[in-house]
């Protein structure tokens, strides 16, 4: 059994793939262009891919393809008609990334409230050891404890990150994006309420016809000037250049984002001319990416294999 990687550098270079190669013969390519990736799966029986687009044309050119595997949970890269039109099985991964994506927007939260890059430039330059007190209290910030975070999204991950919020003696509310309010653990509220009640606002939701521009000039209008907005979910949920004028007029504290409408972030991107940028804490879609997260990926898109073939 031949298994075709077509975008194996998406996981990084430290991560055994091991448990896939154990399977049959594994050709991984580190990338690949739509006229690379249509020579080379030629003769596959097995197609990994992670954000290369699996077209009816790519599916036709596969003429031994047995299974498509995507190396993620999302599968919007895939044409699923036309795979199912062809009797090939789609498999993805789901739940691989929950701790990985909870404990990265902890991050981006406590970095934005907390001014950890202002305070660790305090002291690194020398301001700190120049100011004659034992103290510097020249930004402030506020606890968590007491605070409401409202949650966008509260699915597998969502959930997660309530119950972490909790333990911070945080207040929760969420807004289902689906429509319909599953979780009874926490209030349901409508999304205006939620924008004008947070002092933290964490987007944990997928990018579809409901959620695509959800959070615009007039819902960031709505939040609190001390407020801070994260965005863990999709790109297309928050409007970029709405969120890069709120942020540098200063109508909302700051905003942290792991995703973009386009990745990699591009020049021309409103969040990339945002003159405050101290109010802004980015990082490269790597919340999903930690070792123990591509791990399970791994493991996972092995099972799904050996399920199948």
């Amino acid at each position: 059994m031949k298994i075709t990687f077509l975008d194996a550098a998406t996981l990084g270079g430290d991560i055994s793939l091991e448990p896939v190669s154990r399977l049959g013969e594994l050709v991984c390519w580190p990338s690949s262009t739509p006229e690379e990736a249509m020579e080379r799966v030629s003769d596959c029986d097995v197609l990994i891919v992670n954000k290369v687009r699996v077209t009816s044309e790519l599916i036709d050119a596969a003429r031994n393809l047995k299974l498509i595997c995507e190396a993620a949970t999302g599968v919007n890269n895939i044409d699923l008609d036309y795979a199912a039109s062809k009797g090939i099985p789609v498999r993805n991964v789901a739940g691989y990334s929950t701790e990985s994506v909870v404990q990265c927007t902890f991050m981006h939260i406590l970095n934005l409230v907390g001014h950890l890059p202002y305070y660790d430039g305090r002291v690194k330059s020398g301001q700190y050891s120049a100011g004659g007190m034992f103290t510097d209290v020249s930004l402030p910030f506020f606890e968590l404890a007491g605070k409401t975070i409202g949650i966008v999204g509260m699915g597998t991950i969502g959930r997660r990150v309530a119950q972490v919020a909790c333990a911070f003696g945080m207040n929760v509310i969420y807004y289902s994006t689906s429509g319909t309010s599953h979780c009874h653990d926490y209030p349901s509220v409508p999304l205006e309420r939620l924008m004008a009640e947070s002092d933290i606002v964490s987007v944990h939701a997928p990018l579809n016809d409901r959620t695509s521009g959800l959070i615009g000039d007039r819902e960031l209008a709505l939040m609190k000037p001390h407020a801070v907005i994260v965005n863990m979910g999709r790109g297309g949920i928050v409007d970029e250049a709405a969120l890069a004028e709120a942020v540098d007029k200063g109508a909302i504290a700051g905003a942290g984002l792991d995703v973009y409408s386009e990745e990699p972030l591009n020049a021309g991107n409103p969040l990339s001319g945002v003159r405050h940028k101290e109010r802004l804490s980015l990082t490269p879609h790597t919340a999903w990416a930690s070792v123990e997260a591509r791990t399970r990926l791994v493991e996972m898109i092995a099972e799904n294999i050996g399920r199948e073939i």
